[in-house]
C-alpha cells in the first residue's frame, strides 16, 4: 500500500460507508501498482455495487478535475498519498435538490 494514510477531503456518506470506501482502497492498492489506477478504480467499484447496489462510479488518478451530480449520502473524495479517489453513485435523473459536486484533485493535493 502508498505510504501514509488515506485523507477525507469531502464526503456526504455516512461513517460506516466511508470507512468502507477506505478499506477496499487499500485492498486495490496491494493487489495493485499505484500505476494501475483503471484495476484500482475497477475494482473498487465492482465491490461497492456489490456490497452497496448498482451504480456507482470511481475516478482514480494524480490530476483531475471533476463536477458530478451524485445521490446524496453517496460521494467521497479522498487521497492516499499523491492518489486520489472519487468514488459515487451517480445520479440518472435531476432531484429536487440536485447535490453537484466540483471538488479538483490537484487543489486537495496542494492543500493536505
Amino acid at each position: 500500500m502508498l505510504e501514509g494514510k488515506a485523507i477525507v477531503g469531502e464526503t456526504d456518506m455516512l461513517q460506516a460507508m466511508q470507512q468502507d470506501a477506505l478499506d477496499l482502497a487499500a485492498k486495490a492498492l496491494d493487489r495493485f501498482d499505484v500505476t494501475e489506477a483503471t484495476d484500482i478504480a475497477r475494482f473498487i467499484k465492482k465491490e461497492f455495487d456489490r456490497t452497496h447496489g448498482g451504480g456507482w462510479q470511481c475516478i482514480v488518478g494524480t490530476d483531475f478535475g471533476s463536477f458530478v451530480t451524485h445521490c446524496f449520502g453517496c460521494f467521497i473524495y479522498f487521497c492516499v498519498g499523491s492518489l486520489a479517489i472519487l468514488l459515487f453513485r451517480g445520479s440518472d435523473a435531476p432531484q429536487q435538490h440536485p447535490h453537484p459536486t466540483h471538488f479538483p484533485a490537484s487543489e486537495t493535493l496542494k492543500g493536505s
